[in-house]
This record gives C-alpha cells, sequence and structure tokens, in this order.
C-alpha cells in the first residue's frame, strides 16, 4: 500500500521533515517515491508548512492513503481529503 507521510531530515534537536509518497513496508527513513512538501517545524509560521496540492491530489486519487498526522497537517492549511471534492 501507498502512504503519504513524514521522512525526518535535519540534525539532532532540529527535525524538519519532508512529505512524502512511499511503499508502506519501507523504513521511515527510507525509500520514497516522490516528494511532495515539506514541514519545518520549528520555522516562523508562514514558513511551516509548503506543499504540492496537485501532487498530493493525483497521489489520493490513485489509492495513496496520508498518515493521520499528515492528514491533521494539511487540514490545518485548507487541505481537504474527500475523494468526492477533488475528482471534480
Amino acid at each position: 500500500m501507498v502512504t503519504i507521510r513524514l521522512k525526518r531530515m535535519g540534525t539532532k534537536k532540529r527535525p524538519y521533515y519532508r512529505i512524502v509518497v512511499a511503499d508502506s513496508r519501507c523504513a521511515r527513513n527510507g525509500n520514497f517515491i516522490e516528494q511532495v512538501g515539506i514541514y519545518h517545524p520549528i520555522a516562523d509560521e508562514s514558513q511551516k508548512l509548503k506543499f504540492d496540492a496537485e501532487k498530493i491530489k493525483k497521489w489520493f486519487l490513485q489509492g495513496a492513503q496520508p498518515t493521520l498526522i499528515v492528514r491533521n497537517l494539511l487540514n490545518k492549511n485548507s487541505f481537504r481529503f474527500d475523494r468526492v471534492l477533488l475528482s471534480k
């Protein structure tokens, strides 16, 4: 199964995350299919989350399941995971 999840990057005590599309059997920081965004929890509010909505929409409609954390982050930034609305 393909998932949309976070991949941890950065150094100790200074993390940032890439939002990636990966096979659920791969390790958290292992191989991924495509990078679709960046989440930087330490940065300013305006620079915390950057993502490509079209890529996420494409993967979601193809059956990729977002993790709970990714779903909550994107919902806070007005991206809704609803197949009926996204398919229009």
